[in-house]
């Protein structure tokens, strides 16, 4: 009869490659996070006035809402 031991766990002993590869999978959702922002940013730039009021927004939301740190 064969017995194993499955006491062992393997969270968080992911070793060198595989934290390497979580810092550059970090890395992209950071660079995505900011780029989206930006985009958000510039398209809500470009509106007048009246088109933002249009949806209920002035220019003091606009970062706000970019940074999703406000939702209307």
């Amino acid at each position: 009869m064969a017995a194993f031991d499955t006491t062992r766990t393997t969270y968080g002993t992911t070793g060198l490659f595989g934290r390497f590869g979580a810092l550059l999978a970090t890395a992209a959702g950071t660079f995505a996070a900011w780029n989206d922002a930006r985009a958000t940013r510039n398209a809500l730039n470009i509106l007048s006035d009246r088109e933002l009021a249009d949806i209920g927004m002035c220019r003091g939301d606009i970062e706000g809402v970019a940074t999703g740190k406000t939702v209307l």
